[in-house]
């Protein structure tokens, strides 16, 4: 795995440093930062406990969410903690699944804390990243009995979404911003996802993941602006950003675009349309320190709000410098911009407060990816 860190000069023991600290921030429940939390298990009728069970509060909103549950697993995974990883995925089977109801086999996207449903439908970025992190499980630690048969549970979520009553991917095999809805997101498309899921998913799905996966490279293509390289938070399947006032603007979901950009070369290496998608989008913050950065349109306005989450922001930004190949295809001033939003992003310290959930999950991929950590196998 390419380590940009070691590359650019850090050392290894800097690194190894900042990862831990990064783990420690988010799950170390003695550090004032840290938003996962150990729950109470299930018990049988004899008071043993069934499952150990923990939840990642989105501390912004008060909830958990299957996005940050799905993230928590994933991290988990990274990081060789199979006790993290199973809690977390215990607290999602009991709480988010839904077992009946039009939406029976989904997660319901967001709870309160103590279990109690918030929603009766499910958000395609959770249930992708709990696949992949299932499948990734199955292959590092081997399945389990019962929810801990990582491998099936895993079948199971893609089975609902492909084959179910409401799907999360249409024939066109470009993921949906929720079942059966008719525009995308583009920070949802996860391509190398979908190659792990024709690796692991039902076998007769194989080539719809395989299609899936040149697809959503395409599609990231066309949802990308030409000239800044930013994608809207909401697009249509050919690209098109919807209108401002639904969420048609580069915004906080969209910052995942540029992260899943590098996370993709970093795994599957480089695309030469993505490569220039990750260029430009450098380049468009080369220079912008964290209190200088806004929502914008698509093509590089500035609209009227500051960033939300100008730390994630930052770090998916250097993400992207993943994308930027070392060698003779790219011009000098690309790679010195790509060091630089690396070099902004070692600088900045993990957020603290109460917005710091979004932003310090998307810090501690970035941190995994540019360390070379972020591994699949």
């Amino acid at each position: 795995m390419r380590n940009l860190f070691e590359e650019y000069g850090y050392s290894r023991f800097e690194i190894e440093d900042r990862v831990i600290d990064c783990w420690n921030n988010i799950f170390d429940q003695k550090n004032p930062n840290h938003f996962y939390f150990d729950a109470e298990g299930t018990l049988d009728c004899d008071g043993n406990v069934i499952h150990k069970m923990g939840y990642m509060e989105d501390t912004g909103n008060d909830d958990a969410r299957t996005e940050g549950m799905s993230y928590g697993m994933m991290m988990a995974l990274q990081m060789n903690r199979k006790d993290i990883f199973d809690r977390i995925w215990a607290w999602s089977k009991t709480y988010m699944f839904m077992s009946e109801g039009e939406m029976a086999g989904y997660f319901c996207w967001s709870n309160a804390t103590n279990g109690k449903k918030n929603a009766n439908g499910p958000a395609p970025d959770g249930e992708e990243y709990f696949a992949a992190a299932l499948f990734m499980a199955s292959k590092k630690w081997g399945c389990g009995e019962g929810i801990y048969n990582y491998l099936e549970e895993g079948r199971a979520i893609l089975r609902t979404a492909v084959h179910g009553h409401h799907k999360m991917w249409f024939e066109n095999h470009l993921i949906r911003f929720v079942p059966d809805c008719p525009f995308s997101d583009p920070s949802y498309h996860i391509p190398q996802f979908y190659e792990l899921f024709a690796e692991c998913a039902d076998s007769w799905d194989r080539d719809f993941w395989l299609s899936a996966a040149k697809e959503s490279r395409a599609y990231l293509v066309k949802a990308c602006h030409p000239i800044t390289g930013l994608a809207a938070e909401y697009a249509e399947d050919d690209g098109k950003p919807l209108p401002l006032n639904h969420h048609g603007s580069f915004f906080s979901d969209s910052y995942r675009v540029a992260a899943n950009i590098g996370f993709d070369a970093l795994w599957n290496g480089y695309s030469p349309e993505l490569t220039q998608i990750a260029a430009k989008i450098i380049r468009f913050f080369d220079g912008k320190t964290a209190e200088e950065l806004m929502d914008y349109s698509v093509d590089g306005k500035a609209l009227k709000k500051k960033a939300r989450h100008p730390v994630g922001l930052i770090a998916t930004v250097a993400e992207a410098a993943l994308a930027i190949p070392n060698d003779d295809s790219v011009d000098a001033e690309t790679k010195a911009m790509a060091k630089r939003a690396v070099k902004r992003f070692w600088d900045t310290p993990m957020r603290t407060g109460r917005r710091r959930y979004y932003d310090n999950c998307l810090y501690f991929f970035a941190m995994l990816a540019l360390s070379g950590k972020y591994r699949k196998n």
